[in-house]
């Protein structure tokens, strides 16, 4: 059974992840546009709970999602392999927790308060032009199927592959949410790197630690790398920071997460259509050269909102040209071995005002603040791999798995 095109909306949004729910939030919030979010009903389709960091220089009810903010952290810290430990005062700066279903909670009320606003529990199966916007068929929880009409389709359900790249490394990591028997973190310090563990041949590793409490945080291990590893390999991994290097004592593992983002060069198309876009990871909005995306993402939410109230027919890039070159020189850097990517980051951090650095890494940094940070890296090889970088061939690579919670 089949149901013909329900009222059209002026704005239909697929998927419910962190890029369609700051888009609905952002639409709803200024009233620009009437807004149908599409998310997959309850079962496989829909991701676990996800963690989303990021760092913001306002006050998080400003941006209308401070009550979905779980922890925040004044203070941020690497530890160098040699255990040498760096801590700096981003202000001002924060280093911010987003929990996923929190975040959803929240959009999904305002939707229900507002007159244009309505959630889809549905898969979304085909989207087309159509004369005067786009149409979007979806099937219903009981097998039904619908039909949407829209002035504008924003898609950021997951691509099934990456477009070819010059390099392409993944982001791949498992968290425990820890509970200890005595109190061992610091509440105001986020361990944003920490490179006391084992690295691979090629990338980096390192532990997360964001504290929640002083007897509970998260707890990670995350590799840069070219593949992911078994989950047996995470939990050892995780074994052995969480026991032998911050030696955490007894203590009881709550939860898990384990995830992958794609740490790549590739173009992602922005527009697959005349009233078709790509937002999110899909559309190019995970930052290459770190994963975080979630900033990014509340940036582009804002630079969207703003195109549809003023009747644009472009949306703008995530990022801009400049930061994506310089990250395919990153990568390119840390796959090949040319730079230790220990020695790296933490050299940028030391070397570096943390707020430019946040900045730079944000891609809201001016051309010669840029050459400032580029000179307190290794110029050598960063100079070969960015002659290197444009003549090097785009290719397929393997598609990472399942997309993960976007810091």
């Amino acid at each position: 059974m089949s149901r013909g095109p329900v009222g059209a909306p002026d704005v239909v949004i697929l998927g419910g992840g962190a890029a369609g729910l700051s888009l609905a939030h952002r639409l709803v919030e200024t009233a620009v546009a009437s807004v149908t979010v599409v998310e997959p009903p309850d079962g496989p389709a829909r991701p676990a709970e996800r963690t989303w960091c990021y760092w913001d220089q306002g006050d998080a009810d400003a941006d209308g999602f401070g009550e979905a903010v779980a922890a925040t952290w004044p203070l941020l810290r690497m530890h160098d392999r040699d255990g040498s430990p760096l801590t700096v005062d981003p202000a001002p700066a924060r280093y911010r927790m987003v929990r996923s279903t929190a975040f959803e909670r929240l959009v999904h009320a305002k939707l229900e308060r507002s007159p244009g606003g309505r959630l889809l529990r549905a898969r979304a199966d085909t989207v087309r032009d159509i004369p005067g916007g786009a149409e979007v068929r979806c099937t219903e929880p009981d097998g039904r199927t619908m039909t949407l009409r829209a002035g504008l389709v924003f898609d950021s359900r997951p691509l099934r592959a990456l477009p070819p790249a010059r390099t392409q490394l993944l982001q791949h990591f498992r968290g425990w949410f820890v509970h200890t028997r005595t109190d061992r973190f610091d509440p105001a310090v986020a361990d944003l790197m920490d490179f006391r563990v084992p690295q691979p041949r090629h990338g980096l590793a390192f532990g997360y630690v964001l504290p929640l409490a002083p007897d509970r945080a998260l707890v990670e291990y995350t590799e840069f790398s070219r593949s992911p590893l078994t989950t047996a390999a995470y939990e050892a991994a995780l074994g052995h920071y969480a026991r032998d290097v911050l030696r955490l004592g007894e203590f009881a593992v709550e939860t898990a997460e384990q995830g992958v983002i794609p740490m790549t060069d590739a173009r992602f198309p922005r527009r697959t259509g005349t009233a078709v876009f790509r937002i999110g990871t899909a559309g190019g909005a995970t930052r290459p050269a770190t994963g975080y995306t979630f900033a990014a993402v509340q940036r582009h939410s804002l630079a969207v909102a703003a195109a549809v109230r003023d009747g644009r027919a472009a949306v703008p890039a995530p990022h801009g040209r400049r930061a994506l070159a310089m990250d395919a020189v990153l990568l390119r850097a840390l796959d090949t071995g040319r730079i230790d990517g220990p020695a790296f980051f933490t050299g940028l951090f030391r070397r570096t005002p943390t707020h430019r650095l946040l900045r730079f890494l944000d891609g809201a940094t001016s051309l010669r603040e840029e050459w400032g940070i580029g000179l307190r890296t290794p110029v050598g090889p960063m100079l070969r791999t960015a002659l290197e970088v444009p003549f090097l061939p785009r290719r397929t690579h393997p598609a990472p798995g399942t997309g993960k919670s976007p810091r």
